[in-house]
């Protein structure tokens, strides 16, 4: 998902989203130590999606950006 999409989005859904995406590196992080992940570049996939959903609600905090707004 782009990061324009992203923004498009409520700050409820990006949070749904960012949990989904910790739930899922947490996972991957089991499966690595276990041996069972061959495709690690799934790894990096996941923490920049996950920095890139806090940094826009960062700045949603921060007033710079209104809800669903451009």
């Amino acid at each position: 998902m782009k990061t324009s999409e992203i923004r498009l989005l409520s700050t409820d859904e990006i949070k749904t989203k960012l949990g989904d995406a910790r739930n899922e590196l947490m996972n991957l992080r089991f499966q690595i130590v276990t041996g069972q992940l061959t495709d690690t570049s799934r790894l990096k996939i996941i923490r920049r999606q996950i920095a890139v959903y806090e940094t826009i609600l960062r700045e949603r905090e921060l007033g710079n950006v209104s809800e669903g707004a451009k």
